[in-house]
């Protein structure tokens, strides 16, 4: 996660992805990429395209100015004006880099408002390999010291773990595993505890800190939610759609997680069918 891709159309919400990536500047070196998608000439008079190229322009040299200053080691913050589909053209930003995160608020103005509205925010998920972080409801936390990876009866769902452990080697953060279910079956509960140890066994090699929670019950979205705010954790790590990519579904998990999470959410594409020794994603 070395470049930022950060969607903004200078609404106040949408600065919030713009936020998140100054505070891992403050703890590695990274580079921001704003980005803003021409959408007005669609509904506009010829002529407006430029006024809107202008409008950017000055917006992002205002932001240059009061951002660059809070960066840290030597991080870099620069932007680009493109013209298309909004959606399309921040998920081809994002995999133009192999090394990149997309960064951005789930609220904005103009069409980035409906870009990340609904079943859209898990098709810029889905489209792309590069993790997405996802900010709704809350402020920006100003650290990370709690990460909530919970863990489901899914084949993939530890994948998230050394991700979230380079994410907490970087804050210093501790890790909360939480394995949940709506079943009681002894065999998914089994698996899950599986599931668990594995992870725990991983954290363990790396000297991360980290908590084990159980919790079974009627909706695994509100399980999550519900255990992040009871211990004021201030991000949580889950998988995007492991079906066909463009199979997005109103009422998964991911979805659901999008409409109640208070705190950021870190997305990531399904890859391995493991935790793979020696997994980097932070490196350079």
């Amino acid at each position: 996660m070395k470049n930022f891709i950060v969607p903004i159309d200078f609404s106040s919400d949408s600065l919030k992805g713009l936020e998140l990536a100054v505070i891992f500047s403050k703890k590695k070196q990274i580079n921001i990429q704003m980005v803003y998608v021409l959408i007005r000439s669609t509904y506009y008079q010829p002529g407006t395209v430029e006024d809107e190229h202008r409008f950017a322009e000055s917006g992002f040299q205002k932001l240059i100015k009061e951002y660059e200053p809070q960066l840290g080691n030597n991080s870099k913050i620069r932007y680009i004006i493109k013209k298309g589909k909004v959606f399309r053209e921040i998920v081809n930003q994002a995999n133009s880099y192999t090394n990149a995160v997309v960064s951005a608020s789930t609220h904005g103005a103009s069409g980035f408002e409906e870009l990340f509205s609904g079943s859209n925010a898990l098709k810029i998920m889905a489209a792309t390999s590069q993790p997405v972080f996802t900010i709704k409801h809350s402020p920006v936390p100003k650290n990370i010291k709690k990460i909530v990876v919970p863990i489901k009866l899914h084949v993939d769902t530890r994948q998230k773990v050394p991700i979230a452990a380079e994410l907490a080697e970087l804050f210093g953060a501790e890790i909360h595993v939480l394995t949940i279910s709506t079943s009681k079956n002894k065999r998914d509960i089994s698996r899950l505890s599986s599931y668990s140890r594995q992870a725990e066994a991983y954290l363990k090699e790396k000297k991360i800190s980290f908590v084990t929670k159980t919790l079974i019950g009627e909706s695994l979205p509100t399980l999550t939610c519900n255990y992040a705010d009871a211990i004021d954790a201030d991000m949580i790590c889950i998988m995007s759609s492991s079906t066909d990519k463009w199979n997005v579904f109103l009422g998964s998990y991911a979805q659901q997680m999008l409409n109640k999470s208070k705190v950021p959410l870190l997305s990531i594409t399904p890859k391995e069918k493991h935790i793979p020794t020696g997994f980097s994603t932070f490196g350079d």
